[in-house]
């Protein structure tokens, strides 16, 4: 196994082809300033004293590892055990980078923090930040996920963040991003971009994954202890990617471990009806990077679908392109009635509802397992939980 596969991006913020720092002239110096501040402030001790205080007193962290006895003994095969991001407070695995990017803006005299998102995982992690840090927030969210997502945006108005409704384009978390863009672009002096995944110009990828990468530290020496081995597998799901590269980066060097990210096939692979972007994507430009992409003949994003709001968008984080390049992280698609079945069989086997996003990798868990031996070791990362889904998945069942 090559020993560089836990890479720092290049002085030009790429991750071999993919990632950079794609702008506008006048922007380069902005997002240099956030890569000067935060190069400096990871290696600052207070500043990481602050942070991992937070994580551990704020968050809860170490999130545990849970063994899934009766969903095994169901399936058969393979051991099925769960990182529990969804126990984190706020619900999911985006706080752990949403801590960081408000404590970096503070430091950093930012008046501001502003976000897209799309489960609204993300926005409630950033607004939950800005309340604690004492800056102010808005949120961009397609009017699509706004509609299924209407417990988060509860609660990020609760929060006391401003939410903006985007109503262009697919109306999902694309467009989203977009909006939010141009806000940033009107004020990028005082305004921090807190972007919610491995996506966009350097440093974000690097950045959200160094925050992101404790999932992963405390997944090894948590299965060390509970199996006195690594995990055969690694399953996590992909939409930009930041859940997943949080569990994948501190085993990508352990050339034992297969890797699998799960992405979303949707209602079928037709354009406009799945988000598959390292299935049937190929290299192009979007948000400021260069990536793996969906896009039609002139290099334009495709429209995109999924069941779970926050993996419908068309590009990836840079570091999957690359990974996926070095073949080292094998991607593999879910559709929406497989997502649901797993949503429903994790529920009733186990007694925990999942975010739908995290459900596409229970899905994947669920085929793989029956087909591997007893004693190997599935670890699944449970990126949230899914009570910001209840709605749309009762309406969906017609429950």
């Amino acid at each position: 196994m090559q020993n560089d596969l836990k890479q720092t991006p290049d002085e030009k913020g790429y991750f071999g082809e993919y990632g950079g720092q794609i702008l506008p002239p006048q922007l380069v110096p902005v997002f240099e300033e956030v890569t000067a501040k935060y190069n400096e402030l990871k290696n600052d001790a207070d500043f990481l004293k602050e942070y991992h205080d937070l994580l551990k007193n704020y968050v809860g962290r170490p999130s545990p590892i849970y063994f899934a006895k009766n969903l095994t003994e169901k399936l058969g095969g393979a051991k099925i055990y769960f990182k529990r991001e969804d126990l984190n407070h706020t619900g999911a695995h985006k706080i752990n980078h949403t801590l960081g990017e408000a404590l970096l803006a503070k430091k950093m005299g930012k008046t501001k923090l502003l976000a897209e998102t799309g489960a609204g995982q993300h926005g409630v992690a950033l607004a939950t930040a800005a309340a604690l840090v004492g800056i102010e927030c808005e949120i961009h969210m397609g009017a699509i996920d706004i509609a299924k997502q209407q417990p988060n945006v509860l609660r990020m108005k609760l929060l006391g963040a401003k939410i903006v409704e985007v109503t262009r384009g697919g109306r999902c978390l694309k467009d989203a991003v977009d909006s939010a863009f141009d806000s940033f672009l009107k004020d990028p002096q005082n305004i921090f971009f807190g972007i919610g995944s491995i996506v966009g110009p350097h440093p974000y990828p690097m950045m959200v994954r160094d925050f992101q990468s404790v999932v992963g530290i405390e997944a090894k020496e948590q299965i060390m202890e509970l199996e006195n081995s690594l995990p055969d597998y690694l399953i996590a799901c992909v939409g930009g990617g930041s859940n997943a590269i949080g569990l994948f980066h501190n085993f990508l060097n352990d050339g034992d471990v297969k890797i699998i990210g799960v992405e979303p096939s949707g209602k079928s692979f037709k354009t406009g009806e799945h988000a598959a972007t390292m299935t049937l994507g190929k290299p192009g430009a979007i948000h400021g990077m260069f990536t793996y992409l969906l896009q039609d003949d002139k290099g334009n994003p495709s429209p995109v679908h999924s069941i779970a709001s926050g993996l419908d968008y068309p590009g990836v984080g840079p570091i999957h392109a690359d990974l996926k390049d070095k073949n080292r992280v094998e991607y593999v698609a879910i559709n929406d009635k497989e997502c649901m079945d797993a949503f429903l069989e994790l529920s009733k086997a186990e007694g925990i509802i999942p975010a739908l996003e995290s459900a596409h990798a229970i899905a994947h868990a669920i085929k793989l397992a029956p087909t591997l031996k007893k004693e190997e070791v599935i670890l699944v990362n449970l990126s949230g939980r899914g009570d910001k889904d209840l709605e749309y998945v009762a309406e969906y069942l017609k429950l």
